[in-house]
């Protein structure tokens, strides 16, 4: 061989050689995971923004609207910066039984390739888990709306991400968590005591700590616009598949079946709580309807990937009923100011479902029995993660607005929430007529 057909082989070697460093770099993504995978998390990304903004932006008065809204589209900024610079790496990196470590600071180690034991690059599952951490404390606004600084709100979603959400994430989710192999294994397949019961203990905290807004319950303060209310919940129906579906993290059977029972439990939900309003009140409403969606879609999140579709209808007939009670009876033989139904819905929701997944779950779909199949420990197990959760977010947030309370205050003055939040907080007004 001449020199210069040396010359073309090593040059035409070096142009090839990044393609096929490529191809080795990709050789285990399977891409229909990957695109299922991606997919899901723009769903759940869409859970945030539009869907809880219009639902919760609905559901307020309208000098509130906007700042409502606001509240979501913020955290949807701040969580993913949080999460780019530590918040991954203390929910997902090796660490210990209650947090992640520091090997993944900054994204560190995060990129293309593919981790033992999964077919979607890290970038994939790091934005997909990214949106759970969003929505999560975009639930808690629900409670205190229409009385809380937008700076007081930003602190507080800072430090409750740090302190409860990325921890509660490795606890459950992470390897080396205490309730995922750990001392105590949970079931929770998509969040019910990670996204829901810790969201919604951390709200009823929060709502009694700020107080009522003026003139609750006396004066009226009915949704200002039940159709945007509708929008958001359907919005967020059509997400939770993403949500329930993708925590299979591929495009498997096991997908199927966790969007098979989103969608049964929503339905049978929906059914319970107009059954309850129609005999209770002699008409089933728009609102009702609509919570009780939720509040089915809340219950079954921890269940979807452990139980059967028959299962999810009951787990979703159950919610329908006990969350209609905590919001309708409960809440108005306590007091408690919860504006939105973030405890009523989430709170409860979510801890109806983890300790139904410890009575429901079936071997035959994801090779753990509850205690329906005689599996006593993991039903216990599942009750004590309730618990755990219960303690850890409610103690942890009592703590965080306390500290903003006496530091920065929580709470917008009076003339303040008499003018409403979308003037004083944002010079702004979602109507002009």
């Amino acid at each position: 061989m001449n020199s210069n057909a040396l010359k073309r082989l090593a040059i035409l070697l070096f142009v090839l050689s990044p393609v096929a460093a490529r191809a080795q770099e990709t050789a285990e993504i399977d891409t229909g995971d990957n695109a299922w995978m991606l997919v899901c998390s723009a769903l759940v990304l869409m859970m945030t923004g539009p869907g809880l903004a219009l639902f919760y932006g609905g559901l307020v008065r309208k000098k509130n609207f906007l700042s409502t809204m606001m509240q979501s589209f913020a955290l949807m900024g701040v969580m993913t910066v949080l999460w780019a610079v530590y918040g991954y790496s203390l929910a997902f990196a090796p660490g210990n039984a209650f947090v992640g470590g520091l090997d993944h600071l900054f994204l560190a180690g995060v990129g293309t390739g593919v981790s033992e034991g999964m077919t979607i690059p890290d970038y994939t599952f790091m934005v997909f888990q990214l949106m759970f951490a969003i929505i999560t404390p975009a639930l808690i606004s629900g409670a205190f709306a229409e009385r809380m600084k937008f700076s007081s709100m930003l602190v507080f979603t800072v430090v409750w991400g740090t302190v409860v959400y990325f921890p509660m994430a490795h606890m459950v989710w992470a390897a080396d968590g205490l309730m995922f192999a750990g001392a105590l294994p949970t079931l929770d397949f998509a969040g019910g005591l990670v996204v829901h019961a810790s969201s919604g203990v951390s709200a009823l905290v929060i709502a009694i700590v700020l107080g009522k807004r003026k003139g609750y319950p006396g004066e009226g303060m009915k949704p200002h616009n039940l159709g945007f209310a509708f929008i958001g919940a359907c919005l967020l129906w059509v997400g939770w598949f993403g949500f329930n579906a993708g925590s299979a993290l591929a495009a498997n059977g096991l997908a199927a079946a966790a969007f098979v029972n989103t969608h049964f439990a929503a339905s049978s939900a929906v059914l319970a709580w107009l059954a309850i309003e129609w005999l209770r009140d002699g008409k089933p409403s728009m609102l009702g309807g609509i919570t009780g969606a939720v509040a089915g879609l809340v219950a079954v999140t921890p269940a979807a990937g452990f139980v059967g579709p028959m299962d999810a209808l009951l787990i979703g007939v159950a919610a329908g009923v006990v969350c209609y009670f905590a919001v309708v009876v409960v809440k108005a033989k306590f007091g408690y100011d919860d504006s939105l139904d973030a405890f009523g819905v989430h709170g409860v929701g979510g801890t109806l479902g983890a300790i139904l997944t410890g009575i429901f779950a079936r071997e035959a779909v994801n090779g753990t029995g509850g205690l329906l199949e005689g599996n006593t420990e993991q039903f216990i197990n599942n009750i004590l993660g309730v618990g755990l959760t219960w303690v850890f977010a409610g103690v942890a947030t009592y703590i965080i607005v306390k500290i903003i309370d006496a530091t920065m205050g929580l709470r917008v003055d009076e003339s303040e929430e008499d003018k409403g939040l979308d003037i004083t907080q944002h010079g702004e007004e979602a109507y002009q007529i």
